[in-house]
């Protein structure tokens, strides 16, 4: 499977590009998804709210999908995720520099749409000090 025709990352790329529509295609409407700093969804309305507050923080957000392993009904991404916190977000204090953070994202589909999601990233690189392993910023 071409990396950029996976489930995983259409709904990335939607939301790094503002196209909270297309989540209506890629996400069931009771989607969980476990992200750090109260950012946890189990709707895709409420999955659509967050990103919608990601973009608002971090304009210049960009997924840069590297490859997606796909497994059944599970696909897993190893993303690069850059931007610039503007404001601050999931707990994270702003501090106006770009960012560069090692994310993963696990998926499970059920025909054909995330049913769940983990986001695992690296926050070093945003808080600036090594933590306890913890969910991405988004």
């Amino acid at each position: 499977m071409d990396r950029k025709s996976s489930v995983v990352a259409q709904w990335l790329a939607a939301g790094d590009a503002g196209q909270f529509d297309a989540f209506d295609e890629l996400l069931h409407s009771d989607v969980t998804v476990h992200a750090p700093g109260g950012l946890s969804t189990t709707t895709a309305a409420a999955e659509k709210a967050v990103w919608k507050e990601a973009r608002a923080a971090v304009p210049d957000l960009l997924h840069d999908v590297q490859e997606v392993l796909v497994d059944g009904d599970v696909e897993m991404a190893r993303v690069v995720v850059t931007g610039t916190l503007a404001t601050d977000f999931g707990g994270v204090e702003a501090t106006g520099r770009r960012f560069r953070i090692d994310q993963a994202v696990i998926t499970h589909l059920r025909d054909g749409k995330v049913a769940e999601a983990w986001e695992i990233a690296d926050l070093t690189a945003v808080t600036g000090h090594a933590s306890e392993p913890q969910d991405s910023a988004r």
